[in-house]
This record gives C-alpha cells, sequence and structure tokens, in this order.
C-alpha cells in the first residue's frame, strides 16, 4: 500500500489521446461525440423498454438488459475523459485515475465477454431444449449466471490493474493510446514482462477464446436444430434473433481478438488506437441497432411507446 502511495504522487501518465497527427481533430472528436450520444441514447431506451415492458420480462431480454448497461458503461468509462482532454489540453492522467480506468475497462469487458456466451446458451435452451427451457433459464439461474460474469470479470481485473500498476515504470509516461490499457502500459516498463504477458495469453483465452468456442457450438446446434424443422413463423423468428446476436458477437470479438492474439509485429500502435475505438465506442452504439432493427417485440414495444405519447 506504502508502494502505491508514493507512486500516485509521481509523474501523471500522458494520454497521446486519438487526435495526435490527426489533421482534422474537431471533425473526429465531433463524429466521436455524436456515437457516444447515439450509444447513450439506444442503450438507456432499450433498458427502459425492457424493465416497463412486461412482455419483454423473459431471460433473454434479461440479458439484454444486461448488454445495454455494461454497453452504457462501456462508453462512460473512455468519452468523457477523451472530451474532456481535447476540450481543456490536458491530456494527463494520475495513476489513480490510470487504474480506476483500467479496472473499470477490463470489467466490464471481461463481464460482456462471458454474457454474450451466456446469451447463446439462451438461446441454444430456447430452440434445442424448449421443453426445459423454463427450469434451465429460471430467473434464479439467469440471476447466479449474470452475477457469476461480473464477478468473474471483476476479480480478473482486479489481479490485473494491481499487478500492472506495481510494475516499475521508466522516464517516458506517454501511452500511445486515448485510455489506459494493458498492451500500451507495458511499453512504458523498464522490466521484463514476458511471463505476465503469458499470464495475459491465459486471461484472453479465458474470456475470449472459450466464450466464442461455446458460442459457436451453441449456435452450431442451433443451426443444426432449425433446418431439421419446416420453415415458419416460429423458425423465422429463431433464426432473426440469432443472427443479431451472431452479428454483435462477430463486431465485439473480432476486434478483440486482433487486438489481444494478432503478434506485435502485425499491428502498429496506430492500427490498436483504431481497433480500440470499434470495441469501445462504436459497438456500443451498434449493439442497440442490430437488437432493435432484427426483434419485432423490442420494435413493437417502442412502438407502443410512442403511441402512448
Amino acid at each position: 500500500m506504502e508502494g502505491w502511495i508514493n507512486r500516485t504522487t509521481g509523474t501523471d501518465f500522458i494520454l497521446l489521446g486519438l487526435f495526435h497527427h490527426i489533421q482534422a481533430p474537431k471533425v473526429l472528436f465531433t463524429l466521436i461525440f455524436l456515437v457516444f450520444l447515439a450509444a447513450l441514447v439506444g442503450n438507456v431506451m432499450m433498458m427502459i423498454l425492457i424493465w416497463f415492458d412486461s412482455r419483454l420480462h423473459t431471460p433473454m431480454y434479461f440479458l439484454l438488459s444486461q448488454l445495454s448497461l455494461m454497453d452504457l458503461l462501456y462508453s462512460s468509462t473512455f468519452v468523457p475523459k477523451i472530451a474532456i482532454d481535447f476540450l481543456s489540453g490536458r491530456n494527463s492522467i494520475s495513476y489513480i485515475g490510470c487504474g480506476i480506468q483500467l479496472f473499470l475497462f477490463m470489467t466490464i469487458v471481461g463481464a460482456e465477454c462471458l454474457l454474450l456466451a451466456v446469451m447463446a446458451y439462451d438461446r441454444y435452451v430456447a430452440i434445442c431444449r424448449p421443453l426445459h427451457y423454463s427450469v434451465l433459464m429460471c430467473p434464479i439461474v439467469c440471476a447466479f449466471m449474470v452475477t457469476g460474469t461480473w464477478l468473474s470479470a471483476l476479480l480478473n481485473a482486479l489481479i490485473h490493474v494491481i499487478y500492472t500498476l506495481s510494475l516499475p515504470y521508466c522516464a517516458s509516461r506517454e501511452i500511445h493510446h486515448f485510455f489506459c490499457e494493458i498492451p500500451a502500459l507495458l511499453k512504458l516498463v523498464c522490466a521484463d514482462t514476458s511471463l505476465y504477458e503469458n499470464g495475459l495469453f491465459v486471461s484472453g483465452v479465458l474470456f475470449l477464446l472459450l466464450p466464442i468456442s461455446a458460442i459457436m457450438a451453441s449456435y452450431g446446434q442451433i443451426v443444426s436444430t432449425v433446418l431439421g424443422l419446416r420453415a415458419n413463423l416460429g423458425t423465422r423468428k429463431a433464426l432473426a434473433t440469432c443472427s443479431s446476436h451472431m452479428i454483435a458477437v462477430s463486431l465485439f470479438y473480432g476486434t478483440a481478438i486482433i487486438k489481444y492474439f494478432l503478434p506485435k509485429a502485425y499491428h502498429t500502435a496506430e492500427q490498436d488506437k483504431v481497433v480500440s475505438v470499434f470495441y469501445t465506442i462504436l459497438t456500443p452504439m451498434l449493439n442497440p441497432l442490430i437488437y432493435s432493427l432484427q426483434n419485432k417485440e423490442v420494435a413493437g414495444a417502442l412502438r407502443k411507446c410512442q403511441i402512448k405519447k
């Protein structure tokens, strides 16, 4: 603890941000802020619709409300800091601020990785084992799985944040990123981090590769089951729901895997920032659009809300 206190009194980190070497920073900032506002409105609206429309009080929509909550927290962790830095011209962040940002990021991204796998399992049970759905996805089981995703991600984040911020940093405190992320921080460490990077790889396997493997297995079974049924309204509805989920999964996991599993030689710091923008800022905006456009029940709840007004 004493070492941590001593570190907080040292030189702050400098976030070079998104607008470093950008010819039109004001245009980029405006776009990012508009995307953030769209994500804010979309996710809040999704949560309100699910919470207040009794027709949406099902396990699938409970999980979807959790996804909207995570996306809301996700984008709110980064964009306000980006806006403050851009408008004030100060790009510094303290050790404590960096630790808090890193902790929030790792908790939310880890929880979302696991939640997407839980959502795939929900669709697998609903389509492949419908007679057991009320038992396998009862409210207690849903609450237990969601709590497990949050607690697992929180524990993983706590371990990595404590270890990362206890490493010795060099004189240069310039982070070539717009937020505190472990790969960017490790470039500033004056010590051999190869062993710790192996630990990061293990975490990546647990929170990225295993969930996406479970998702692919679930949807493989779903496709096999749906293809064995006659085409009707139910199968079309199942495919529409699953297709929207697969789009969200592809956007989120695809960019995360590029960032964390592609060898360093194949991507630069600038490319990392572009990829990070995609899964920290764009994806939270796209998820509400993907699920509302593909889902007739959500669209119906929205129309019902508009009629009441």
